[in-house]
């Protein structure tokens, strides 16, 4: 769900503002003022993919709070909201941290149009950080961005169907996988053929990867179930 914190003291922009986001498909948490904005913030441990700001407030005003934000998130996507179109106020809530800027008054549209962008960003920026270049299990790299799996430093020549299982294997390290499941994340749900292609791949799979294949130490059989990656037995 798409989560955003809305901090605006007028009621009937708030609801205004909290009603059309909710159409888009948001999962809206308003605040009336900047002191009970942090306080859920703080709360729910920053847990918002956008939060927008009026800027004119009692108290903690938007600014200070774009700030206290910014401060504990460097990754949520904030916009300042005001009735003043001064260029000076725009260029401050952007030096402070501020990714956007919205004048009073706009149209739903307008305003949806513009979290949307903001959180397409916040979501593309999330996804690069979480998934890594490589994966390393053992003696073994992943590249990811290559397609390419390495060794002790040689690379092993894959098939694309043999990268992608290894792939499901190190995204998945330690967690038996059943066959059809395999079956269902590499051939897809249109396969209709023998589920057997899943031992003849791990098997192949072994005589790459295994120093005995018939004696697996990464790629295990987990019997009448399917089969599990370990980054192989611990070095004594």
């Amino acid at each position: 769900m798409k989560r955003i914190l809305v901090v605006e003291d007028e009621d009937a922009i708030r609801d205004f503002v909290v009603i059309n986001l909710q159409r888009a498909g948001y999962d809206v948490t308003p605040a009336a003022n900047g002191e009970e904005a942090l306080r859920i913030f703080e709360e729910q441990q920053g847990n918002f993919d956008v939060a927008l700001l009026d800027i004119m407030m009692p108290g903690i005003d938007g600014f200070t709070l774009c700030k206290k934000i910014r401060a504990q998130s460097s990754t949520i996507g904030i916009i300042m909201l005001s009735a003043k179109s001064q260029e000076m106020d725009k260029v401050n809530g952007l030096m402070i941290g501020a990714d956007d800027y919205v004048t009073k008054p706009f149209s739903p549209s307008e305003l949806t149009a513009r979290v949307d962008a903001i959180h397409r960003r916040v979501t593309m920026t999330s996804q690069r950080q979480e998934q890594p270049d490589e994966i390393v299990s053992g003696p073994f790299i992943l590249n990811l961005k290559s397609r390419m799996l390495s060794k002790n430093g040689k690379v092993i020549d894959l098939t694309q169907v043999e990268y992608q299982i290894m792939d499901f294997f190190l995204h998945n390290q330690n967690v038996a996988l059943e066959r059809s499941e395999i079956l269902k994340k590499v051939w897809g749900d249109n396969y209709f053929g023998d589920i057997k292609i899943v031992d003849v791949n791990i098997r192949r799979l072994r005589m790459k990867i295994e120093d005995e294949p018939s004696s697996p130490q990464y790629l295990l059989t987990v019997w009448g179930f399917g089969y599990k990656w370990t980054a192989g037995p611990k070095e004594s």
